[in-house]
């Protein structure tokens, strides 16, 4: 824990340090969707670290690039600007605190809901008009082509595990209904901060965390600060790269595929010299979405390792714990002995 000067951290008191591990894993399981195995790459994928990135994607440089530029525009706004659009809560523009039990990192945000209907657009993304209308616009194309990715891959993902329908995954992401969001984060460099952290420490960004949702796809800019937590406990920093997109197995999917798929631990670390973006699709259910293992997954005489739950219940006891918390576990069922 470091204490930080009032000049230095305008209104933000406290923020955590951690000592990385030297170690870059190299391991990051690669995916090309236009192969004919790309489901069975996946599937073991997600059983051994329940992470992958994926290349051939079909998501345009051109849309990627006008995101990143546009984001890059709207967090160099003055701050009073920012504020605007905030407090998060939880959608809408945030700073430096993640969400509402104390979990702080060196970050601003944006979290906006991807409902397809126009009263949700105008909702989600609060925005005033001028230069920021272009943002919406950016956020609009960049989403509707990520969605397109998130479908195929979950789709592969039931072909590789042989779920039967092939679209009880995606179908839960396409329902209208689906409760996904999309956030942009922004790391700024902090030069004073890293100095008065402990020698060898960094800040934390976004600490520790596993996604809720069914699915997630991370693009970011050419800034590493991405780590993961591998099966040993072991954490490992993940080259940056660019051009391909990052997709994370989420809780829910870890109950869909009764613990098969596991969700990955992960976290950001900041405060380098260089600036961070980082652009995540979420996928979700609906919200009266039942959680349970997919009947076709659950062999013969195999229980299911969870209660079941809707999203609705799940998302709410998340938004009550904090990042680092275990929150399957109040879902979990008694282990037989």
């Amino acid at each position: 824990m470091v204490v930080l000067s009032q000049g230095a951290t305008n209104h933000l008191a406290f923020v955590k340090t951690c000592k990385p591990s030297s170690a870059i894993f190299d391991g990051v399981p690669v995916v090309d969707l236009s192969r004919t195995d790309a489901g069975a790459a996946m599937v073991r994928a997600c059983q051994e670290f329940g992470f992958f990135k994926v290349v051939n994607h079909g998501v345009s440089q051109e849309v990627v690039d006008r995101l990143e530029d546009e984001a890059i525009g709207f967090f160099g706004l003055p701050q009073s600007e920012k504020d605007k659009v905030g407090p998060a809560n939880p959608f809408g523009y945030g700073n430096k605190r993640i969400g509402l039990n104390g979990d702080v990192g060196w970050i601003e945000y944006l979290l906006l809901h991807t409902n397809s209907s126009e009263d949700d657009k105008r909702l989600s993304l609060p925005l005033s008009q001028g230069n920021q209308e272009f943002l919406r616009c950016a956020v609009d194309d960049y989403v509707r082509a990520v969605k397109e990715v998130a479908f195929r891959v979950v789709e592969l993902m039931a072909d590789g595990l042989g779920i039967e329908p092939r679209d009880a995954l995606s179908g839960m992401l396409r329902s209208e209904a689906s409760d996904s969001c999309f956030r942009l984060n922004h790391y700024p460099p902090c030069p004073e901060l890293q100095a008065l952290s402990p020698s060898g420490h960094n800040l934390i960004g976004f600490g520790e965390h596993t996604d809720p949702q069914i699915i997630s796809v991370l693009r970011s800019n050419n800034t590493s600060g991405l780590q993961i937590c591998l099966p040993d406990g072991a954490w490992v920093s993940v080259p940056p790269d660019h051009s391909s997109l990052f997709i994370n197995v989420g809780d829910s999917m870890q109950v869909l595929t009764n613990g098969r798929f596991r969700s990955v631990k992960h976290r950001v670390l900041a405060g380098h010299g260089k600036p961070r973006i980082s652009m995540i699709y979420f996928g979700g259910p609906a919200l009266e979405e039942k959680m349970a293992p997919l009947p076709s997954l659950l062999a013969e005489g195999e229980s299911s390792l969870y209660k079941e739950f809707t999203w609705s219940e799940y998302k709410r006891s998340a938004y009550k714990s904090r990042l680092a918390d275990y929150r399957l576990g109040l879902f979990e069922k008694p282990r037989v002995q």
